[in-house]
């Protein structure tokens, strides 16, 4: 296990993401026309997501649950899980978010292009 390339730790990450009108793609596997996420404000994307992330923090739901029916992800299909991924390979905001997290915590409202995020580390 000695092949960790310089600066090479991997982290694993499931998230949830919310599209609004100012993501960078308006359109999602439960949305393909776009028509919702045009029509979703970043704000009620954020409130939405804040409700959810409310809801898997008391215990009310499961992340992998919540993911696999709200999110804009086509990662939902597998409760959000996005793999392994090392520094460079994910959005800014969503790598430091991502890195600053300890496994199985779950971050606040990260922003990025895409849309809102909340993330879960899990490696």
């Amino acid at each position: 296990m000695s092949s960790s390339s310089s600066g090479g730790e991997k982290v694993r990450a499931s998230h949830i993401l919310i599209k609004h009108r100012g993501s960078r793609r308006k359109a999602s596997w439960k949305d393909p026309e776009g028509h919702v996420i045009s029509n979703t404000t970043k704000d009620a994307a954020v409130s939405q997501l804040k409700s959810l992330r409310e809801d898997i923090v008391s215990g009310k739901a499961k992340f992998d649950d919540v993911a696999a029916t709200h999110s804009d992800c086509s990662s939902a299909k597998r409760g959000g899980d996005l793999g392994p991924f090392g520094k460079g390979q994910m959005q800014k905001p969503f790598e430091e978010a991502t890195y600053a997290l300890k496994v199985g915590e779950i971050s606040d409202i990260v922003e990025t292009d895409s849309g809102v995020h909340i993330i879960k580390r899990t490696a």
